[in-house]
Formats: C-alpha cells, sequence, structure tokens
C-alpha cells in the first residue's frame, strides 16, 4: 500500500512552495488556497493519486467535475486557482497556461425535479432514435449526460475498488456495464436486459474517440450522450410536457424511485441512502439526499 502525506501537509507545503515563488501574498488568499488545497489532497488519496503535486491536467478536470455538484461557482473558482497556481510552479502547466474553467452544476441538481416513469417515456416520444435511447438508459440506471459516452460492458473494463454494499441493485435485474463518472471513478450499473439489447445493437465496430465540454471520451455505442443529449432532452420536455427540470431530473428519478423500492424491501433509511449512494456513483450519502 503506497504512503500518502496528510492533507494537511500536502496543502501546507504547497502554499510554501508558492509564497517562495511569490505567486500570493495576500494573508486571505494564502487561507483560501491552503484550504482548498486540503480539499483536492483529500480526494486525491481516495482514488489513489500519490500527493497533489503528481496531479496531472486531466486529473484537475476530473476533480473539479466532481466538486462541481458539491459546491457553488465561486468555491469552485477558488479550488481551480489554487490546483492551477500550484501547477504553474512545479511545471505541470505552463507560467500563463490556464486550467479549463468548470461550472457549478450545484444549483441546476437543486432546482431540477423527478420525472415519472410516464414523462420520462413521453419525452423520450420526441426525440431522435439515438436520443431516445439515451433517454432510456439515463432514467433507467441514474446516468449523468457524459456518463451515456462511457458504456462499456463489464468484461471490457473493470471497475475501481470502491465501497461497496450488499443490498447494491437489491430488487432490479440486469446486464452489468461501467461507465466513467465524476472525479473519473469508473464504476458499475445495472442495465434491464431488453435496453442492453437494444444497446448492443447499437455497438461501433471500433470505438471512436468524442469530445464533450472539452474532454475526450472514447465511445463504444452509437447513442446520444452529453451536452448535445441533455439540450435534446430539455426541448423534447418543453415540447412534450410544457416544462423542463433539466436532463439531471432523470437522476433524481432514479434516486426518488430507488429509495421507494429499497424501503419496501425492508431496508431502512440509511442503508437504503448508502445503496442509492453506491449506485449512483455519489463519494457521500449526503449528495444524494440532494436529490431526494
Amino acid at each position: 500500500m503506497p504512503k500518502f502525506a496528510k492533507a494537511d501537509t500536502q496543502a501546507h507545503n504547497a502554499i510554501k512552495t508558492l509564497t517562495k515563488a511569490n505567486r500570493i501574498r495576500s494573508l486571505g488568499t494564502i487561507r483560501n488556497y491552503e484550504q482548498a488545497l486540503k480539499t483536492v489532497a483529500s480526494w486525491a488519496k481516495d482514488i489513489g493519486i500519490n500527493g497533489i503535486q503528481a496531479m496531472t491536467i486531466e486529473q484537475a478536470r476530473h476533480y473539479l467535475e466532481y466538486r462541481s455538484e458539491l459546491v457553488r461557482q465561486q468555491s469552485v473558482d477558488m479550488e481551480r486557482q489554487a490546483i492551477q497556481a500550484m501547477m504553474q510552479v512545479n511545471g505541470t502547466l505552463q507560467p500563463n497556461e490556464k486550467l479549463y474553467r468548470v461550472s457549478s452544476k450545484l444549483d441546476e441538481i437543486k432546482r431540477a425535479r423527478a420525472y415519472t416513469a410516464e414523462q420520462a417515456q413521453f419525452v423520450a416520444k420526441h426525440q431522435s432514435q439515438r436520443h431516445q435511447l439515451a433517454t432510456h438508459l439515463a432514467y433507467a440506471a441514474g446516468l449523468r449526460a457524459h456518463e451515456l459516452l462511457t458504456l462499456a460492458k463489464s468484461s471490457e473494463r473493470a471497475p475501481d475498488k470502491r465501497e461497496t454494499i450488499e443490498s447494491k441493485w437489491q430488487g432490479r435485474q440486469g446486464e452489468l456495464y461501467t461507465v466513467q463518472g465524476k472525479g473519473g471513478l469508473i464504476r458499475h450499473v445495472l442495465i434491464p436486459r431488453h435496453l442492453a439489447q437494444q444497446l448492443e445493437a447499437r455497438r461501433l465496430s471500433q470505438p471512436i474517440t468524442v469530445v464533450d465540454r472539452k474532454i475526450n471520451y472514447l465511445q463504444r455505442y452509437d447513442i446520444a450522450g452529453g451536452k448535445k443529449w441533455s439540450d435534446s432532452f430539455q426541448k423534447a420536455s418543453k415540447r412534450a410536457l410544457l416544462f423542463s427540470t433539466g436532463a439531471h431530473g432523470l437522476r433524481h428519478s432514479y434516486a426518488q424511485e430507488r429509495m421507494v423500492e429499497l424501503k419496501t424491501l425492508g431496508l431502512k433509511y440509511e442503508t437504503a441512502l448508502k445503496t442509492v449512494s453506491i449506485e449512483m456513483g455519489h463519494f457521500r450519502a449526503e449528495i444524494t439526499e440532494v436529490y431526494l
């Protein structure tokens, strides 16, 4: 097992380097950057990065995407600036090179509301075939927009080792796939068999690289995903239902329906919540509560 320096120590050492390089002088900025880098260091340890100084640009983007569901824009920007300054000094970035600015999704998540099964089906009928299948998959497995682009059979790509629970997918049946979620985490998802058959019918002869919000993904299936699917869903929802709570509303649907299912099967609230959190690829159960 690799040994990792404590998050406080990593952040403090990075701040000393930044201060010595005259990159920060304000005491307020020093405090803010140090706190931000502590949070980064804790995440880096969770996914096996040997110290924040070893982070790549891609890993920094994954981190900011992960944080975008938890904190508001001001905090995302502060953490981006702290990582950016550290990387400019240690040579990961050029002196004037900047990290991609990630937008906070927290307000969108809090505004979104769950779609019923009937509403989701009706919206899908107002989309093209490629977008329809993506909508059905997102609803059935609680997928994020970009995760649709990363679907792979579990035999093709193993998930990352993370905490699990016996009640995972209790009461549901289907085929195991993996997706790349927030923070770069590879996790299992369960696709109902009839949708898995439709998905396999659209398997590409060779994987292709697609770009969504300036991130490259290896796509194995001819289905929609990412921003294009999200925009399509929003427009279709307005046509079909005269309102839209955004594609993230399907994640709310999954969370709420699974909680009802699991409690009906006799699980206590805390166990059901932890189960849904793991299924949805959240790092902490309290994140899932936002969806409830």
